[in-house]
């Protein structure tokens, strides 16, 4: 029997990885697009540049950050209050927010 491929609003993880910021916001939720219309926060714009830089472990307090399509496949420690709680971003995961996992 063959596996069935897993997808993200009809798109597979190859082409979801292509996606620019533009064309994720038009398939993302509505909260999640409203949050990245408004901008990336300080902090917010802070993990993005340590995405981009591949770094091996980013710890981060940025609960409120929406899961982008650069972030699937990366492990991020995420501060819950008391530890940093290690979280692998799946592609299920986008438009989400990091807290909630």
């Amino acid at each position: 029997m063959a596996r069935k491929e897993l997808t993200w609003r009809g798109l597979t993880a190859e082409e979801v990885a292509k996606l620019d910021l533009k064309q994720f916001m038009e398939l993302a939720p509505s909260r999640a697009r409203r949050s990245l219309k408004r901008g990336f926060s300080e902090a917010q714009k802070k993990l993005v540049r340590r995405l981009e830089s591949k770094e091996s472990e980013i710890k981060t307090h940025c609960r409120d950050m929406v899961i982008l399509p650069s972030m699937v496949g990366k492990t991020l420690k995420i501060y819950n209050g008391k530890e940093f709680v290690p979280v692998m971003i799946t592609l299920e995961m986008l438009g989400g927010r990091l807290g909630e996992y």
